[in-house]
């Protein structure tokens, strides 16, 4: 079992940023990977992607949006409880290398993503501007570590409540336009609609660009299936194969029909979920 070290609510309480105790994964983790945890005995196993790791301290970070039943569950662990399991380092690490400019662009709780990431370019002795954007000021995380993690960091909210008014793909196009072939390589994560969009611009301008996907998965081993995206024609699996992938290829249309095949499931998980919590309430 795998305790909580410390707790953070951001965005309003929809996001939480759970360190824990896990020092055989954290010192073998890299940019790019996650792990798959259950949070007790009969929960489902998910994929969350590492936002940071401490490997003297043997601790890994995680960050996650409530959205289900198992997110749900999740946050109703404190400091000191105990996650029931968690696997990893899983999937293929961020190819890092010394290229010259770097665009990162997240979104949403994409950005607990991007964070390693941006860190890891900018380590590697690259220029690297960071793009960052979310619907409003309050839902807007990790500023400070993206901050620290580039060079350059620009602030979006969709309703113009901080930073600039509009959507990070303004701001990638300002960006490119500004910086031309300047730029070696832009990544971008996040939700799906968000990645599309910015792979459709950097593509008008030739940049390589690389997403990761946050397919469906089950085993993170690559023999469930679930986790399979359409990249460049071929079937691929998130899970071994990624889960970063070269976003000019991607099926996205395809990825976010397979996201939302459970939806009646997951409602109704959900809705079990806090009738048993209102009923314990009252008892």
């Amino acid at each position: 079992m795998f305790q909580i070290l410390s707790k953070t609510e951001l965005a309003q309480g929809t996001v939480v940023a759970n360190e824990i105790m896990a020092p055989k994964i954290a010192a073998k983790a890299k940019p790019g990977q996650f792990v798959i945890l259950r949070a007790n005995e009969t929960g489902e196993r998910i994929p969350l992607t590492m936002a940071d790791t401490d490997p003297v301290r043997g601790t890994i970070t995680i960050i996650y949006q409530v959205v289900g039943k198992t997110t749900a569950l999740l946050k109703s662990l404190n400091v000191m409880d105990h996650i029931q399991d968690i696997a990893g380092p899983l999937g293929r690490p961020t190819p890092i290398e010394k290229k010259g400019t770097i665009i990162c662009v997240g979104g949403g709780t994409g950005v607990a993503v991007l964070h390693p990431i941006t860190r890891g370019f900018k380590q590697a002795g690259n220029k690297v501007i960071a793009i960052i954007g979310a619907r409003t000021k309050d839902l807007l995380i990790m500023e400070d570590k993206m901050r620290a993690a580039s060079d350059e960091l620009h602030v979006c909210t969709d309703d113009g409540s901080y930073g600039h008014h509009g959507f990070v793909t303004d701001v990638l196009r300002e960006q490119l336009t500004k910086l031309g072939s300047e730029v070696k390589e832009a990544v971008t994560i996040g939700p799906v609609p968000m990645m599309k969009f910015c792979s459709k611009v950097t593509a008008e301008f030739g940049v390589p660009t690389m997403v990761s996907l946050n397919a469906i998965m089950v085993d993170g081993t690559g023999m469930c299936g679930c986790c399979r995206v359409a990249v460049g024609g071929e079937t691929k699996f998130a899970c071994v194969d990624g889960p970063e992938f070269d976003a000019h290829k991607v099926d996205f249309e395809g990825l976010s029909l397979r996201l939302t095949a459970y939806q009646k499931q997951e409602r109704e998980a959900m809705d079990a979920y806090q009738r048993k919590c209102a009923c314990a309430a009252k008892a």
